[in-house]
């Protein structure tokens, strides 16, 4: 499995914004990919756009196949789809890996990886980063924590739809290394909503303004892919305010047990509940900017 000169025998549970291309792109470069989601109609939706199979339940998808991964919502439904009554782990081959593509706390990978080493299964936490764009583009970048053995043989499966993938450590690092990244995007989509609410109250040209400073040291990705559509008052894309409250609930919990202190992400999170209580769950992430022009 370390190269891609073979087929690699594959099931892929949940079949998200996420989930739905990147088994796409496994299937592409020519694996045997079986899926399965819990909403059954979105799996005939894949199957009418890739080649593959599906399966009813995740042990039956999972059964006699080399690698099988996972991009669901969070710890319970993880736990779900791998040590429920159908979970994947109870039909898994000794020797063959569990990849989970979900952004989880840390302790619910550990755990999950003792269960699987108690059945000779190896456990990878592979959280990823890029947004639906980067996963239909195959452009995303993958954070792993798993033995170094382990993380071999799934390196070029991950390929497929990666631009960028790295072995932080053992199993966990992967999802404290998502944290990270969540701290990040949370500090600066805010800093970028004040900068240009605070443009346009001053009567400059936002977007020129933009066009000038993204080329010099306040650049970032949430400028240029984001910056415009704030300026024209569109949330209905991206990685949804849902999403990301739940993922800084994991990053402030994770603090709280390490004794981390951060003021401005806990911040973040409550203006993230501001814009759900005015209806805004399903936005992007860079809705922030509504909070300051109300």
């Amino acid at each position: 499995m370390s190269t891609q000169t073979h087929s690699v025998n594959i099931a892929f549970i949940g079949l998200g914004v996420m989930g739905f291309p990147m088994a796409g792109y496994l299937a592409n470069a020519g694996h045997k990919v079986t899926v399965f989601n819990r909403t059954d109609s979105k799996a005939n939706l894949w199957l009418e756009k890739y080649k593959g199979n599906k399966a009813a339940t995740p042990a039956a998808a999972a059964q006699n196949k080399d690698v099988v991964f996972a991009c669901v919502g969070n710890d319970d439904d993880l736990r779900q789809v791998t040590s429920g009554e159908y979970g994947a782990f109870s039909s898994m081959k000794a020797g063959s890996i569990f990849v989970d593509h979900t952004t989880t706390s840390a302790s619910v990978a550990k755990e999950l990886a003792l269960l699987a080493e108690s059945k000779s299964i190896g456990f990878v936490d592979a959280p990823v980063s890029g947004g639906q764009a980067g996963a239909e583009n195959g452009a995303l970048t993958v954070m792993l924590g798993a033995k170094q053995d382990d993380y071999l043989k799934i390196e070029s499966l991950i390929r497929c739809y990666a631009k960028m993938q790295k072995l932080l450590g053992p199993v966990g690092c992967g999802q404290m290394a998502k944290m990270v990244n969540q701290i990040c995007i949370a500090g600066v989509v805010q800093g970028l909503s004040e900068a240009l609410h605070f443009a346009q109250r001053n009567g400059l040209d936002a977007e020129a303004v933009v066009e000038v400073i993204s080329k010099g040291a306040a650049q970032s990705w949430q400028m240029d892919n984001r910056a415009n559509t704030m300026l024209e008052n569109q949330f209905n894309f991206g990685f949804a305010v849902d999403w990301m409250r739940k993922d800084l609930g994991i990053v402030l919990d994770q603090a709280r047990r390490s004794n981390a202190h951060l003021p401005l992400t806990a911040l973040v999170d409550q203006f993230y509940s501001q814009v759900q209580a005015n209806g805004g769950g399903r936005f992007d992430t860079s809705s922030l900017i509504t909070l300051l022009e109300k």
